[in-house]
């Protein structure tokens, strides 16, 4: 069975936070693990808001590679439920602004520690991943495979949202479009952030409007 890198990263866009692992300073490189929200990028890398203070910030200063596992959470059938770690490198991203325009449609409740200097941004961009769809269905997954090169949808998703957001057939559902890349969308309902994926691989706004409208 051939690893499926949309897959991947459906699995990856579903959920909201992980559980970071990097490698610790103060003890001499034995890995430490800490729980943190991360949004996926258009491309398939994620970014993570953190403090300056925090032992896995530190942890990244002094070596870059990190891991993060992904999965349902409120699934308790762990041994069974899809879930992905990736494995690369955490890097800090100068462009404050530009990244938290977009995380902070996603996470509004971290406002208070953007607005902090001491928080920023870092991109884990993938070397590997290990995905695991159930029973059997195992496999390592290449970033030469899994990340997206550059497509239209990455300069045209804040017109998408205007536009629909003012949609009637968001409107009349009380939903807002807090996002869309190529894999799917994200709207948010009742307060809940709910996923939707598309049918397949959608580059364009124009794609994604139509595919978004048609459900």
């Amino acid at each position: 069975m051939q690893a499926n890198p949309r897959v991947a990263r459906q699995l990856l866009r579903a959920h909201r936070y992980g559980a970071l692992g990097t490698l610790s300073k103060k003890f001499d490189g034995h890995p430490f693990t800490s729980i943190t929200p991360y949004l996926v990028d258009f491309d398939g890398s994620l970014l993570i808001l953190i403090s300056g203070l925090a032992e896995h910030t530190k942890n990244i200063l002094h070596d870059s590679r990190v891991s993060l596992v992904s999965h349902n959470q409120e699934d308790p059938r762990i041994q069974t439920q899809g879930r992905i770690t990736v494995v690369g490198h955490a890097v800090h991203q100068p462009d404050r602004a530009q990244c938290g325009k977009r995380y902070l449609r996603y996470f509004p409740e971290a406002q208070t520690w953007y607005a902090l200097a001491d928080f920023n941004f870092y991109r884990i961009t993938p070397l590997a991943l290990r995905y695991i769809g159930g029973f059997g269905d195992i496999h390592w997954i290449g970033n030469e495979k899994y990340l997206l090169p550059r497509y239209p949808l990455m300069q045209e998703e804040d017109a998408l949202i205007e536009a629909l957001n003012r949609h009637p057939a968001l409107v009349n559902r009380s939903a807002t479009l807090l996002g869309a890349d190529g894999d799917g969308y994200d709207l948010k309902v009742n307060g809940e952030v709910v996923r939707h994926g598309f049918a397949e691989l959608t580059l364009t706004a124009n794609a994604a409007r139509a595919a978004i409208l048609a459900e």
